[in-house]
C-alpha cells in the first residue's frame, strides 16, 4: 500500500511540475502557402509529412483567416494582435513602428530568450529579440543576404535550408535553463517560385488537376473580380515566373545589363516592387536572381528547366491550351518550393527529439495568408475570397492539445500573439485585439460559448500591384458579405454553404435580404468592436 501511494505521489508531482514549466514556443511561418497545398488539409497535389504531423499530434484550424492578406500586414498583425488601422501597417510599403508592444517583446520581459530567424518584411528593424537574422525585403531564394544584428553578409545555399541552420544554431546555443521562443519564417513559398537543387525535377512527370474555375469569366461577380490583374493567362512572366530563358540569353543579357544591388535602407521598403505588373521588367528581375546562383547551381538550374524551354518553343501554345500549360509550370515551382519547407520542419522535429524537448515545445504552423492556386484563373492573394483569406493553422503541444484535434471555431491572425502569451503564463494587455484560442483547446476542438460569430478584412493596398480594390468585410458560418469601396461602392455576398467556391455573388437577390440586413448589422457592430468606422 505504502509503494502505492508512493507511486501517486510520484506522478502528481511530475504533473505538477510540468504544468508549471514555461512552454518553449517555435512559431513557423511561411510565405503564401495556400491550405489546398498541405496534406493534413487534403492536398490532392502534394505530401508535406512533417507538417501533417504538428496537425496529427495537435490540432488543425479549418476557420482560420488573414486581416489583411498581404504579407506585411499579416505580419505586423501577428506580432502585434491588433488590426492594419491600429498597427499602421496597411500595405507592403508601410514602415513598423518597432516601438510597439509585440508578443516577443512580453515573453522576454517574462523571461523567455527571443530570437527572430527568416523573412522579416516590415522595413524598420527588429525589436524584442536576443537574436535577429532576417532577410532584406523579399530576400533570395538562392545565395541570400542576411541583416543579422544590423549587419548585412552573403550566405551561399539555397534560403529554405539556410534559415534552418540559422534556427538550429541558435537553439543549440540557447541557455538551456530558460525557456525560448524562435519565430522561425520562411521566404517559400512566395513569388518567383524558385525551388532548392534537389527538388527541381521533383514534379517533372506530373500532371495536376485544374481548378474547375481556371477560366473563370466573372461573371457572377462585380467589378473588382473583372479589373484584378493577378490572371495566370496574361499576368504571369515568362522569365521571372515561368523561367523560360535560355541559358545563352541569359549569359548574354549580364554581359550588358546594369544590375547595381546596392540597397539604401530607406529603400528596403520598396523592395515590393518586385511584384509590379510591367511585363518590360520582366528579363531585369530575373537576371538579379539568376546573377547570384554559381556557376555550378546556373548548370543545374539550366539543366532542369531545358525540357520546359524545348516544350514552350515546340508546342506553340494558344489560348485556353496556353493557359492550361501555364498553370501546370507554376504548380511544379510552387510545390516543389513547399517540398523544402517541409524538409525542414523535419530537421526541427529531429533536433527538438534528439534534446528530449519535443513535448515541453509549442510548434505553430501557418502561413502569412492564402493564396490562389489557379482558382478563378489567378495565382497571388489580396481578395477576401476564401483561396486568398484562408490560413493553415496547426499547433502541437501535448501539454495542452489533445492529438488529433481539428476545430471550425472561427480564428484569425490577430489571435496567435495572445494565444502564445496565454499559453506562457503572461498577461494579455487589453488594448490586444485577437483573443487566445486556449479555450479551444480546452473544448478538444469545439467552439466555445461566446465565441466570435464572425472573422473581419480589411484590404487597404489599392491603387497597387495586382490592382486589387479596396475592400471590407465579415465572414460567418454561413455566409460572407464584402463591400468594395474607394474608386467603386459594390457589395458581394456568397453563400458559404450553396457556393463555397463564390461562383455567384447574391448580393440584392430578394431570398437573400434578411440574410443581408443581418450581416450588415453584424458587420457595423464588428467595425465598432475593433474601432474602425464603415467606409
Amino acid at each position: 500500500m505504502k509503494t502505492y501511494l508512493r507511486t501517486i505521489l510520484f506522478f502528481i508531482t511530475i504533473s505538477a511540475f510540468a504544468q508549471s514549466k514555461k512552454a518553449n514556443i517555435i512559431f513557423i511561418m511561411t510565405d503564401d502557402h495556400a491550405t489546398k497545398a498541405i496534406s493534413s488539409y487534403g492536398s490532392i497535389f502534394n505530401k508535406t509529412p512533417n507538417i501533417d504531423r504538428i496537425a496529427d499530434e495537435g490540432i488543425r484550424f479549418n476557420n482560420c483567416y488573414v486581416t489583411n492578406s498581404i504579407c506585411a500586414p499579416s505580419r505586423a498583425a501577428i506580432l502585434t494582435g491588433k488590426l492594419s488601422h491600429v498597427n499602421g501597417v496597411k500595405g507592403n510599403l508601410d514602415i513598423f513602428d518597432g516601438s510597439q508592444v509585440t508578443f516577443p517583446k512580453l515573453l522576454k520581459t517574462a523571461g523567455y530568450q527571443t530570437a527572430l530567424i527568416g523573412k522579416w518584411h516590415l522595413a524598420s528593424e527588429p525589436t524584442g529579440f536576443d537574436f535577429w537574422s532576417v532577410l532584406p525585403g523579399q530576400g533570395d531564394y538562392y545565395n541570400p543576404d542576411f541583416i543579422e544584428m544590423g549587419k548585412t553578409h552573403r550566405e551561399e545555399g539555397y534560403v529554405t535550408d539556410l534559415i534552418t541552420d540559422k534556427a538550429l544554431n541558435w537553439m543549440s546555443s540557447r541557455d538551456k535553463e530558460k525557456p525560448f521562443c524562435l519565430i522561425y519564417q520562411q521566404k517559400a513559398p512566395h513569388r518567383n517560385w524558385m525551388p532548392a537543387l534537389r527538388h527541381l525535377a521533383m514534379y517533372d512527370d506530373v500532371e495536376f488537376p485544374l481548378p474547375e474555375s481556371l477560366f473563370d469569366d466573372y461573371s457572377n461577380r462585380g467589378t473588382a473580380a473583372k479589373d484584378q490583374e493577378m490572371e495566370i493567362a496574361h499576368h504571369m512572366f515568362d522569365i521571372w515566373d515561368l523561367k523560360l530563358a535560355s541559358p545563352e540569353e541569359l549569359e548574354e543579357a549580364l554581359k550588358t545589363v546594369d544590375l547595381d544591388e546596392t540597397v539604401n535602407p530607406e529603400e528596403l521598403k520598396k523592395l515590393d516592387i518586385i511584384e509590379a505588373n510591367d511585363k518590360g521588367q520582366d528579363l531585369n528581375k530575373f537576371l538579379k536572381v539568376y546573377k547570384r546562383l554559381t556557376l555550378e547551381q546556373r548548370e543545374l538550374w539550366n539543366q532542369a528547366y531545358a525540357k520546359r524551354r524545348m516544350e514552350f518553343r515546340t508546342l506553340d501554345l494558344k489560348g485556353n491550351a496556353l493557359v492550361e500549360w501555364k498553370y501546370q509550370q507554376y504548380m511544379k515551382d510552387y510545390l516543389a518550393c513547399i517540398a523544402s519547407v517541409d524538409d525542414n520542419i523535419g530537421r526541427l522535429f529531429d533536433y527538438l527529439e534528439t534534446e528530449k524537448i519535443l513535448d515541453d515545445t509549442m510548434i505553430i504552423y501557418t502561413s502569412d495568408q492564402g493564396f490562389f492556386l489557379g482558382e478563378h484563373g489567378w495565382f497571388d492573394k489580396r481578395f477576401m475570397y476564401e483561396e486568398s483569406y484562408q490560413m493553415p493553422l496547426v499547433i502541437r503541444y501535448p501539454t495542452a492539445i489533445k492529438a488529433g484535434l481539428t476545430s471550425s471555431a472561427l480564428a484569425m491572425n490577430i489571435d496567435f500573439g495572445p494565444t502564445i502569451l496565454d499559453i506562457a503564463g503572461v498577461d494579455i494587455p487589453k488594448e490586444i485585439q485577437g483573443q487566445s484560442l486556449k479555450p479551444v483547446f480546452q473544448k478538444d476542438g469545439k467552439t466555445p460559448k461566446n465565441w466570435r460569430k464572425a472573422t473581419y478584412y480589411h484590404y487597404y493596398d489599392y491603387p497597387s500591384w495586382h490592382s486589387v480594390k479596396r475592400h471590407y468585410g465579415i465572414r460567418t458560418k454561413d455566409y460572407k458579405l464584402i463591400h468594395f469601396y474607394n474608386d467603386i461602392n459594390e457589395w458581394e455576398l456568397y453563400d458559404m454553404n450553396k457556393d463555397p467556391k463564390e461562383m455567384v455573388n447574391v448580393y440584392g437577390e430578394k431570398r437573400y435580404r434578411k440574410a443581408e440586413r443581418k450581416l450588415k448589422a453584424l458587420l457595423e457592430k464588428v467595425q465598432g468592436n475593433y474601432g474602425e468606422s464603415q467606409n
